[in-house]
């Protein structure tokens, strides 16, 4: 799907001779002029440093300073793409990621200069931004000014890591017409000011910092306040010293900002507005009550193939419903036919998950660019849509996902959802999310959403297990309050008292942690807790089949379920 319209390059050019505060960091402010020179300056260095016939890529391996937005600002201007490398990568992985992206130009920092010892980066120039040599690199191109040059709106300006829980991380395309709109977008719907102040305390190798965060400040005119790196007990004092008004989150950044002892004038801040995933209906309320700042949840991926709008009238629990360019639908991937709506009991528990949860779907055109020299992974996002032969039952035909034909194209997002009779549409986690015990399909975080309940409970994430036999155990890995004790009793009656709890639903197995292990994105870190299952370093309580209350997982039990998984050649799967 091509674009037409605004380029990056284009905004950032419009800030030339914008001398109102523009960037601010560590208590230093630069106007937007400064920014515009700046770029200008990068972008003609990097002409000077890309060999001829090099792929125009640059990788971006730096903490949220300065030098990030001026990069990527360079890189729209020069008709480049950057490469946001993820810091916590190391050895193989990290090189993998800067070579797979035919990055000829890696812009870092000393503080990294380590994750580079040993590595081989055939014809990888390394820029160090906080050296004299660095410094005196730019002198020679201070009195560049901005020039878009031939960048278009199909110009490649992003190439965004997604998660590598199913291999290595894909890297997706992302054009500068696309960021430009996707900007606009956000500036239409949160109506952003030019006197607004944007904080991007996520990292900005991440696609959340730079499509939500950074893009509509630029569509703008707005200023930008970078936190080198997110920080619970200094966000506050980050927003008041800057000013901020707008903020984007994802995952556990809001519950880390919850955990933060309370002060009577918490709400003296001149933030409106957050914006971002994952925080959870009862978490952005208590986040509104105490900050006085509205959290709005959203739903996209770097990808961009679909996108979800919050509304007025949006359901509790409820993300919102398709934007206007989408045409979404849940679909089960095994008949590839329309799930039926959610059905709800009275105090909202859903009653027919089973078939209401399938994968969410974009059938319409989606703004999906592809994966860069990854073709296996396109046509697994972007394929057809029939109805499975011999699935169709009455009505031949007639099922929703007949409707547009062939539906070759549609948009696989990976993620399930369930959507009500309005429209509305529920987010119950990746497809790999999913389990399957005693033949029945469970949601990992419908599952996580009751357990949080737990009055003890900081943290909870949710994953399958493999049976012995066949199918999936449920596995859960608490993180407790501050100075918590897990009391297995209380816990085994908090679960009988949860009417929204299914039979199937129970955790077999919990894992008590200190702290719940997260990604480099506040995510919880799902693939490490489902490789090390109930084999980790932390306490484990189970419930074995039968037994009412949980008991400590001892080496003897241990050795009698690895028997069981042995005799039945699943051993194997516990490690995967």
């Amino acid at each position: 799907m091509g674009f037409s319209g605004r380029t990056v390059g284009e905004l950032v050019r419009e800030r030339w001779g914008d001398h109102r505060p523009g960037l601010w960091f560590e208590g230093r402010v630069v106007s937007h002029h400064q920014v515009a020179a700046g770029a200008a300056a990068r972008a003609a260095l990097l002409a000077e440093l890309l060999p001829p016939g090099a792929e125009p890529h640059v990788g971006v391996l730096l903490d949220n300073t300065p030098e990030y937005p001026l990069w990527l600002s360079a890189a729209a201007l020069a008709g480049a793409a950057v490469a946001g490398i993820n810091p916590t990568r190391r050895g193989p992985e990290l090189a993998r990621d800067i070579l797979h992206t035919e990055c000829r130009v890696l812009v870092t920092e000393r503080t990294h200069l380590p994750l580079l010892d040993g590595l081989e980066l055939p014809g990888v120039r390394v820029l160090v931004t906080d050296t004299d040599a660095y410094a005196d690199l730019l002198k020679a191109y201070e009195g560049a000014r901005p020039d878009t040059g031939g960048a278009g709106p199909d110009s490649r300006f992003l190439l965004l890591f997604t998660s590598g829980s199913t291999g290595a991380p894909k890297a997706a395309i992302c054009t500068q017409g696309r960021i430009a709109a996707a900007g606009r977008s956000l500036v239409d719907h949160f109506g952003v000011r030019e006197d607004d102040t944007h904080y991007i305390c996520m990292p900005m190798f991440h696609g959340n910092a730079v499509i939500a965060d950074w893009a509509p400040a630029l569509a703008a005119g707005a200023g930008i306040a970078l936190r080198r790196r997110f920080s619970a007990s200094g966000f506050l004092p980050d927003v008041r010293a800057c000013g901020a008004t707008y903020f984007t989150y994802v995952g556990r950044a809001v519950q880390y900002l919850l955990a933060t002892p309370a002060r009577p004038d918490d709400g003296d801040n001149p933030l409106r507005r957050g914006f971002g995933t994952e925080a959870g209906a009862v978490d952005a309320a208590a986040f509104e009550k105490r900050f006085g700042a509205r959290l709005v949840e959203g739903y996209g991926s770097s990808e961009g193939g679909a996108a979800i709008q919050r509304t007025p009238g949006t359901p509790a629990g409820a993300i919102g419903r398709a934007a206007p360019a989408d045409d979404l639908a849940v679909i089960d991937p095994r008949t590839r036919r329309e799930c039926p709506p959610a059905v709800f009991a009275e105090d909202g528990r859903l009653l027919n998950g089973t078939d209401a949860i399938g994968e969410l779907v974009n059938r319409g055109a989606s703004p999906f660019e592809g994966y860069w020299r990854n073709p296996d992974a396109d046509a697994a996002r972007r394929r057809g849509g029939n109805p499975s032969p011999g699935r169709v039952g009455e009505g031949e035909g007639e099922g929703e996902a007949g409707k547009t034909g062939e539906g070759d194209g549609w948009y696989w997002t990976g993620d399930l959802f369930y959507r009500d009779a309005d429209g509305f549409l529920y987010f119950a986690g990746r497809t790999d999310d999913r389990l399957r015990v005693d033949s029945e399909n469970l949601a990992a975080a419908m599952i996580e959403n009751i357990l949080a309940r737990y009055g003890d409970a900081a943290a909870v994430a949710v994953y399958a297990v493999p049976d012995p036999v066949a199918g999936d155990q449920v596995m859960a890995t608490l993180a407790l309050t501050e100075g918590a004790r897990f009391d297995p009793s209380a816990f085994a009656a908090f679960l009988l008292d949860q009417p929204d709890l299914g039979t199937k639903m129970a955790p077999r197995f919990l894992r008590i942690a200190e702290r719940m292990p997260v990604t480099a994105t506040n995510k919880i870190h799902r693939v490490g807790l489902r490789r090390e299952g109930f084999r980790c370093p932390d306490p484990v309580w189970w419930r074995p089949k039968g037994e009412r209350e949980y008991r400590p997982l001892t080496a003897t039990d241990l050795d009698g379920l690895l028997s069981r998984y042995r005799a039945r050649g699943r051993e194997e799967l516990l490690t995967r």
